[in-house]
């Protein structure tokens, strides 16, 4: 069972974006859209494969954003990333546990800002306990989408792509996963998330 973190065991950081938008003067979804350009080799992907600092990634961000006509601090929006957590969601990792192995699958950075804003880990230890394996893109080298990413968590848990159930909030990563041979479910909203795990995996996870 493999679960992504931002989006999906807390709030999406597109919540933030948005705001962030609302209150520069930035067109709606413009960092969203920013972001999809040259998506493989843009400075967020260059970051979350560990190939950019925090600095470096930056000077490149700003730089993408002035090309598209606007001036964005870099720095403002890696801090946009600290989600809230979702407790719920939490929960049915805990339960999932007890019969599953667990992975977390997810895309960030080194020096991330955690869940309580410092640029640790210490504020998730309990969540990141939770895990089996904690794959991290910037660790690894390889992202979501990227089929290697999905490649280092099947192999890190021992098992096969069609034993795999992973969960995602964005399409654009369950595709590929899919394509392997994984079961995905995408998240809507935790109601809805929790009632598919149920279903797919056969356990009561609330």
């Amino acid at each position: 069972m493999l679960f992504d973190f931002g989006g999906v065991l807390s709030a999406s950081p597109f919540e933030a974006f948005a705001a962030y938008e609302r209150a520069s003067g930035l067109p709606h979804d413009f960092l969203r859209n920013l972001n999809a350009r040259d998506h493989h080799g843009n400075a967020w992907a260059r970051i979350e494969r560990g190939e950019l600092s925090l600095e470096a990634f930056s000077v490149e961000f700003e730089n993408e954003a002035r090309e598209a006509g606007y001036d964005v601090n870099g720095a403002d929006v890696l801090a946009l990333l600290a989600g809230k957590p979702r407790p719920a969601m939490i929960e049915a990792v805990r339960r999932c546990r007890q019969r599953y192995l667990v992975g977390l699958a997810t895309n960030n950075f080194a020096g991330a800002p955690d869940r309580t804003g410092t640029a640790s880990h210490d504020g998730l230890a309990d969540v990141f306990g939770l895990f089996d394996e904690v794959v991290e893109s910037w660790r690894i080298g390889v992202r979501k989408p990227e089929v290697g990413f999905f490649e280092v968590c099947c192999t890190r848990l021992g098992i096969q792509p069609h034993e795999a159930v992973f969960i995602d909030d964005l399409g654009v990563n369950l595709k590929p996963a899919r394509q392997m041979g994984m079961t995905t479910i995408k998240f809507l909203s935790e109601d809805q998330a929790i009632a598919d795990l149920e279903t797919t995996l056969r356990l009561q996870l609330r």
